[in-house]
């Protein structure tokens, strides 16, 4: 980003009322949602396994278990459909992309807590 007028606009639309997120928390995403003419927010859950990206273009990997199932979303942070991010646990770990735990069931799946 070397020019002046891109810094520019980067810096309107850039968001800065995220919390500091880090790899390994557990997220609580709120989405807003548009059915027809209504809008609603929807509640996304689950364990922060990347990010990628800076700037504007930045991008997390949220992955959540549903009935037995490993569901992975995608969301660009800057975006204006994300209305707030909640941190529900903070994990401990020593990877910058957690996506060994594709592999992983139950217990085995579970991140240390940091305090």
């Amino acid at each position: 980003m070397n020019h002046p007028a891109l810094a520019k606009v980067y810096n309107k639309y850039k968001r800065t009322d995220h919390p500091e997120i880090r790899i390994g928390d557990t997220i609580r995403v709120h989405v807003k949602i548009k059915e027809g003419d209504k809008e609603r927010t929807q509640v996304y859950e689950g364990v922060l396994i990347a990010r990628k990206n800076t700037g504007m273009g930045e991008n997390i990997v949220v992955r959540k278990m549903s009935f037995g199932t490993g569901i992975e979303r995608i969301f660009p942070i800057n975006a204006p459909v994300i209305d707030h991010i909640d941190i529900v646990r903070t994990g401990r770990v020593r990877r910058s992309k957690l996506y060994y735990l594709r592999n992983l069931k139950g217990k085995a799946a579970r991140l240390k807590e940091r305090t």
